[in-house]
């Protein structure tokens, strides 16, 4: 069987596939960089204009907002507007707590899975990458015995280029894993602090809205008692 498949074809082609693999690695880390970068930037612009506003009306009112904490505010203000157009289908069942609950959770699941893309293939690749190099490194450990059998000798010259192929595949396999699973870690922390972040931001928006009675405008007892308090003020104005 071994001499049917040349020894040679199956170590490039096992070199190759591994660098295929880090190139593969080295894309992601860019990518998901940039996409960390980004997102830290955005929450953080957002962050500061979201908490400068005097009242959730001036909030819902930001333009040209871009990231995560943005769009889980938006999609916070949806459901509140939502609550208030009185509709009774099953996606809008519950109070209104309950609703801006199910709005904001669901967003976070969103966004998580946004952050997520690409650490699958960095996870496989961190735990493939270095059985990958051992199977050039078996294989060419074979090609080498059969050489020597055929042979007839175990000297240098017969062994020297199988076995010194199978060694830079197992190097070259852990290369490629090593960078793979230090960011696929990187990035699982920079995701998780994201969410933590996210949740952070609905329980607090949870907590300004039920001061507001889960409304964006003013809330109905302020309301209330401005308007029972406008005839008299106009009384003492025209005293």
């Amino acid at each position: 069987m071994l001499d049917a498949v040349s020894s040679t074809a199956i170590v490039d082609g096992t070199l190759w596939t591994l660098v295929g693999f880090s190139v593969a690695t080295w894309t992601l880390i860019l990518i998901k960089g940039l996409q960390h970068w980004r997102v830290a930037g955005q929450n953080r612009r957002y962050g500061r204009a979201f908490w400068q506003a005097p009242n959730l009306q001036s909030a819902a009112a930001l333009e040209d907002q871009a990231g995560p904490t943005a769009r889980l505010a938006e999609t916070a203000f949806t459901a509140l507007h939502e609550a208030d157009s009185g509709a009774h289908d099953l996606s809008h069942s519950g109070d209104r707590r309950e609703l801006l609950e199910r709005y904001l959770r669901k967003q976070i699941q969103r966004e998580r899975r946004g952050l997520e893309s690409g650490l699958a293939v960095l996870a496989s690749i961190g735990s493939t990458s270095p059985f990958v190099g051992l199977f050039g490194t078996v294989w060419g450990i074979m090609h080498a015995l059969t050489d020597i059998s055929k042979a007839g000798s175990a000297s240098l010259d017969v062994v020297a280029g199988p076995i010194g192929e199978a060694l830079i595949a197992t190097g070259i396999g852990i290369a490629v894993a090593v960078p793979a699973v230090l960011g696929y870690n990187f990035f699982l922390r920079r995701l998780k602090l994201v969410a933590a972040d996210l949740d952070d931001f609905a329980h607090d928006f949870i907590n300004l809205a039920q001061k507001n009675d889960f409304r964006i405008g003013v809330p109905a007892a302020v309301a209330r008692t401005t308007a029972g308090s406008a005839p008299f003020a106009a009384q003492e104005r025209f005293a």
